[in-house]
């Protein structure tokens, strides 16, 4: 099953090859990222679509159509040049990164966390918490902590 660490290298390796958009699964998982990155203002759009392109008007998701569904993700360039540099996953199946508020207080700062280098200026972090997926800000906002997914400057 595709995790977050897929879409980080889809998408760095759609903005490494200039794609207008990607097609990524449709995921849960992947939407809340994407929908983090387009808030952002990493990408452009994010839609629904089949695994050819994307919808030009409704379809339901259903079990005869699933596995061809997916999101497109309308990648965002300026002077063209990608405004995503670079997206890494940070948490990852053998080794998973929980962080509590305090620690990503500290990322925040732009000081390390665990084993995790601060965030620097204009880069973002996205992880999953009990208020589900957010950006690093929102998360202390909350008062929550969670896993940190990718990081994305």
């Amino acid at each position: 099953m595709p995790r977050h660490y897929d879409l980080c290298a889809r998408v760095q390796n759609g903005f490494a090859a200039r794609l207008r958009r990607i097609a990524v699964p449709d995921t849960k998982m992947n939407l809340a990222i994407s929908n983090v990155l387009y808030k952002e203002g990493f990408i452009a759009g994010v839609s629904r679509g089949d695994h050819v392109q994307p919808d030009t008007t409704y379809v339901p998701t259903t079990p005869d159509n699933i596995a061809t569904r997916r999101l497109w993700l309308e990648l965002k360039y300026n002077n063209d040049e990608p405004v995503l540099k670079k997206m890494s996953a940070v948490s990852k199946p053998s080794k998973k990164i929980v962080m509590k508020v305090e620690e990503l207080q500290n990322l925040a700062a732009g000081n390390r966390a665990q084993f995790i280098k601060g965030l620097q200026p204009g880069e973002i972090a996205i992880l999953t918490t009990n208020y589900g997926v957010l950006e690093l800000r929102d998360a202390l906002e909350k008062g929550a902590g969670g896993e940190l997914l990718c990081r994305a400057i």
